[in-house]
């Protein structure tokens, strides 16, 4: 069974980084070596890699998508988040994070981002570690 965090946002689009969160998530499952699948079961939000030491990186990134798919347009869908749905797939619904030593192995300034697209919402995000307690000698 995957691990399940909740995420609380806070406006309609959004960048959080889960990452403390999902390191959690791997050391309570214990593997040392293996993989980590992160996984978003919403049509409306998703979830990224990508640089987390200038939080300006985040706001161009929403700014971007914003000005690339607006909120307001010439949709068909009756709900009114046409935009969430497209933002989506261009982030994605999950990520695959390769463990090593127990820990997550990104990048020097790689975090994962929970991406929210139509908040403020409470949201899951699946967490899956799969692997061996401990590294072969």
């Amino acid at each position: 069974m995957p691990q399940i965090i909740r995420v609380k946002t806070g406006s309609r689009v959004d960048m959080l980084d889960i990452t403390p969160s999902v390191q959690q998530e791997i050391s309570k499952a214990g593997v040392q070596e293996g993989i980590c699948m992160v996984y978003v079961p919403h049509t409306t939000a998703g979830v990224t890699i990508n640089e987390g030491a200038d939080p300006a990186v985040c706001q161009d990134i929403m700014a971007h998508f914003s000005e690339q798919v607006p909120h307001r347009g010439n949709y068909r869908h009756y709900e009114g988040n046409s935009d969430a749905h497209i933002k989506v797939v261009s982030v994605g619904s999950s990520e695959t994070i390769v463990i090593q030593g127990g820990q997550l192995r990104l990048g020097t300034w790689q975090r994962i981002f929970f991406c929210e697209f139509d908040g403020p919402r409470t949201r899951s995000v699946w967490v899956k570690a799969v692997g061996v307690a401990s590294a072969r000698e």
